[in-house]
């Protein structure tokens, strides 16, 4: 299992485009995925759980990736929420 935390940057926080685009990036890879936010935890490949966090501007989130291409799927995800959140 790989993981990472990042904080959110985008005033907006995640909202529904970034969400959708996030979504995608994580259904490219065959392993689990899952955004964490305090104690709650949701899979990364569905659009209405990733909105369910309400996660704002200056929150942190864990992204997970466990099983078959983690570490690649770790990375795009990465780069994903570095470059639009």
């Amino acid at each position: 299992m790989r993981e990472f935390q990042y904080v959110i940057t985008d005033k907006e926080g995640i909202h529904a485009r970034p969400a959708g685009a996030f979504v995608k990036t994580a259904a490219d890879f065959p392993c689990k995925i899952s955004i964490a936010k305090g104690e709650k935890e949701v899979d990364a490949k569905r659009i209405f759980a990733v909105m369910s966090l309400g996660v704002k501007c200056g929150e942190e989130i864990t992204v997970r990736a466990e099983g078959e291409q983690e570490e690649e799927a770790i990375a795009a995800c990465s780069e994903f929420l570095r470059k639009y959140l």
